[in-house]
């Protein structure tokens, strides 16, 4: 979100295996995303998100309107937790990853006109859904979720995002290589 925002910052790798003590003490449940902004601490994802949309208005990444607000922020809960729970679920590994992989296939695969309505997810402009939703998609091969013929809408959702220089730039090393761009 700060790459598609043009918003400058430092990030900090956090192994949560071992926090450091300073998110120790900025975040009473030593999570990440934390974000520190002079004299504020965020440490939700969804807050951080919505503040960062109001501190830097340009662009906007949330609709102008209460109703298509809503409509986006229950997006990004369906997002949040009907598909990336299934990531997380793949990336546990063990006997329930194929059933994740499976599950979130056809979740991608049902929610087809979503990708088509707009440009963006449900949108002609990029919004926070797209932030939430493009790690996601660009994880897909890596985690062994192979789209049928009618998911390619997905992917090549994924790449009109992939190709902007700010979502680039916003990759950590480690993440690079779980994608690879098509030519």
């Amino acid at each position: 979100m700060l790459a598609a925002k043009g918003v400058s910052y430092d990030l900090v790798p956090v192994d949560l295996d071992d926090p450091p003590e300073d998110l120790i003490d900025l975040n009473p449940y030593n999570s990440v995303p934390t974000l520190v902004d002079r004299d504020l601490v965020l440490y939700d994802t969804n807050v951080i998100c919505e503040y960062l949309d109001e501190r830097y208005p340009h662009p906007p990444l949330m609709p102008v309107d209460p109703l298509s607000r809503a409509r986006l922020r229950m997006s990004i809960v369906r997002i949040e937790n009907d598909w990336l729970t299934l990531v997380d679920q793949i990336e546990e590994g063990g006997r329930g990853a194929d059933t994740a992989r499976k599950a979130l296939r056809d979740e991608l695969v049902k929610n087809i006109q979503a990708f088509k309505a707009s440009k963006f997810f449900l949108s002609p402009e990029m919004s926070l859904a797209d932030c939430a939703l493009a790690p996601l998609v660009w994880r897909l091969s890596s985690l062994g979720v192979d789209l049928p013929r009618e998911g390619q809408i997905v992917l090549d959702y994924g790449e009109r995002i992939f190709r902007n220089p700010a979502y680039m730039r916003s990759l950590m090393p480690e993440e690079r290589g779980l994608h690879e761009m098509e030519k």
